[in-house]
């Protein structure tokens, strides 16, 4: 692939990573992308940097990796780094997203660096791909907080149906990657 011409060249993306077991599909996730010659920026829950470090996503993107909202500000740096990173993102990608994300998303609740980033970023193209237990995925209080996502032009994509972390089969699964970049890619053609 022509990296000169590539649709994701230059394209800003933030990836929120939580603390869902298809995680380490996000590493693979941000690699791709960055070869594709794109941005990558990285918010790991606190959950999720229990499942992979935020050192794998700072090498594969050679960026910094953020976690936490609570940090040293240098006065000549100052820079609110929730607002900052929603203001700079062409495209949001929360992948894995669990049911504690995706309801965090549809109520405005604000209590970590990847919820409150992303209620800052709503008005951005969002792309979420659900990855839970197919017990939890069918729960009627994920589906209306789902459902109130795409009525605020969220796009879902998954979740797969196949083997479950808990050993179990069904819907749940984590898109992979490759189809992830895809449905980016339809969305990056959009914004030109």
């Amino acid at each position: 692939m022509n990296r000169e011409n590539d649709i994701l060249k230059d394209v800003k993306i933030l990836l929120v990573v939580t603390g869902g077991i298809a995680a380490y599909k996000s590493a693979d996730l941000a690699s791709k992308l960055t070869a594709r010659a794109a941005s990558v920026d990285c918010i790991l829950t606190k959950h999720a940097s229990k499942l992979i470090k935020p050192i794998t996503f700072q090498t594969v993107t050679s960026r910094p990796v953020y976690t936490s909202m609570w940090k040293p500000i240098a006065a000549s740096e100052f820079k609110i780094d929730h607002i900052n990173l929603a203001e700079s993102a062409d495209i949001v990608v929360v992948a894995p997203a669990t049911a504690n994300i995706i309801a965090k998303m549809a109520n405005g609740i604000c209590d970590d660096m990847a919820s409150t980033t992303l209620c800052a970023v709503w008005a951005k193209p969002i792309l979420m791909a659900p990855a839970m237990n197919s017990n939890m995925y069918a729960n009627p209080a994920v589906q209306k907080n789902i459902d109130t996502l795409k009525s605020m032009n969220v796009t879902m994509i998954g979740p797969e149906t196949g083997r479950l972390a808990c050993g179990t089969e069904g819907p749940g699964r984590m898109t992979e990657p490759a189809d992830i970049i895809i449905a980016i890619e339809k969305i990056a053609a959009s914004l030109k």
